[in-house]
């Protein structure tokens, strides 16, 4: 049976659906899964780890500012050599935080966000579900005895202990106490013979870095560095090499004393919990846990005290070579030479009569003891005298008394 066509001037009605209506070229052949695969393959010629890289390069791109720096930091871009790749996530204690995660360029100075950025490029590079790596050039780098394979599951585990360790802020602290790099940093110390050379290295440059390094553990902040504070901004290494030319000498006392009063009260947060030995493993017993307590407390207790030692020898030394304290103790002898020269020069009428108004001051005083003296001997000599006819009175009357009974 034919149907019958619609009339000519047919329209249809309005729609009462509260739907939005489909629009001509609106519609997706398939979601961002889609999308993604249209990337990767007509883009990046099939590269996953090419991919990678855009969609972090576009997200850091489009990421919002904040405080004026851009999200990315200039961090995790350090290169990553094959020490580093193959470290052991069971050593992690062992390890390098810094490093691990592209930050050994800034250390203890890298803030949370720089750390956050980090740890996010670092995951985009070498998370597990991420590997990328070309299979020819694998299997050629494999021939060739090289491991290039950068996302391994291990490395992956150390950099999210790392990112757990520095976004912590008390095992960050327990961890900074231990930096390896401050570690090897505090054995180049110049001697107190190097400066008695005929030759001594130049006093600020020497020391002013030691003091900066040591300042990040003060309780108390900012520190007084080493350097007198100058109106100019002039470079350290442009300053004279005592830190003594260009001063008022009030100035510079007062700064030299502020210096060595706060380093020889320095109070330091430094700690040693990270090198507590840990308990043995599958032992429940409770005496092996307060025995290792015991002996870690005594060892954190032990190595504060070498700290303490250490930092107090760093500021003997410094003092015992410092030229600027030799500046100060022949200014002030100088000071008292030429005070007590003003005071012998001092002539004329009235020196002389202060001389003889202390000389007349002093005869009578002396005057004035000799009485008190000869008034005491009188007294003393007039209580002799009573007790002596006291005595007599005694005997007399026992005299009379034995005459009468004897009559």
């Amino acid at each position: 049976m034919a149907i019958a066509g619609l009339p000519a001037d047919y329209s249809p009605p309005a729609s009462t659906s509260k739907l939005t209506p489909l629009a001509k070229g609106s519609l997706i052949a398939a979601g961002p899964a889609f999308l993604a695969h249209l990337h990767v393959t007509k883009l990046h010629d099939g590269d996953h780890k090419k991919y990678d890289h855009a969609t972090a390069a576009a997200r850091a791109a489009a990421a919002p500012l904040s405080n004026g720096v851009e999200d990315d930091l200039g961090v995790g871009e350090e290169s990553e050599d094959e020490a580093l790749l193959s470290l052991d996530p069971k050593e992690w204690k062992k390890q390098d935080q810094y490093r691990v995660l592209g930050l050994s360029h800034l250390r203890w100075r890298a803030t949370p966000a720089q750390i956050k950025v980090a740890h996010r490029k670092k995951v985009l590079r070498h998370h597990p579900d991420k590997k990328a790596s070309d299979k020819a050039e694998t299997a050629v780098a494999s021939a060739l005895g090289l491991n290039i394979n950068t996302n391994d599951d291990a490395f992956f585990k150390c950099i999210q202990k790392a990112h757990e360790v520095l976004t912590n802020s008390e095992r960050r602290r327990q961890f900074d106490s231990v930096d390896p790099q401050f570690l090897e940093e505090i054995d180049d110390v110049p001697t107190e013979k190097e400066f008695k050379s005929k030759n001594p290295p130049p006093f600020l440059p020497s020391f002013a870095p030691i003091f900066e390094r040591e300042s990040r553990f003060s309780k108390t902040q900012p520190t007084p560095g080493l350097a007198v504070p100058t109106s100019a901004d002039v470079p350290l290494r442009d300053r004279d090499p005592n830190d003594i030319e260009g001063h008022e000498f009030a100035t510079l006392k007062a700064h030299v004393e502020a210096f060595y009063d706060f380093w020889y009260n320095f109070d330091s947060w430094r700690s040693f919990e990270w090198l507590d030995k840990e308990v043995n493993e599958g032992s429940d017993s409770r005496d092996d846990k307060r025995y290792t307590e015991k002996k870690n407390k005594s060892e954190r207790a032990r190595r504060k005290k070498e700290d303490i030692a250490r930092v107090r020898g760093l500021v003997d030394l410094c003092l015992s070579v410092d030229p600027r304290i030799k500046h100060i103790k022949q200014h002030e002898k100088e000071m008292r030479e030429a005070k007590k020269a003003g005071g012998a020069n001092k002539g004329g009428a009235a020196g002389n009569a202060a001389a003889a108004a202390a000389a007349k001051k002093k005869e009578e005083e002396e005057a004035e003891k000799v009485r008190k003296a000869k008034e005491e001997e009188e007294k003393t000599e007039a209580k002799k005298a009573k007790a002596a006819a006291a005595n007599a009175a005694k005997k007399a009357r026992r005299a009379a008394r034995a005459a009468e009974e004897g009559a």
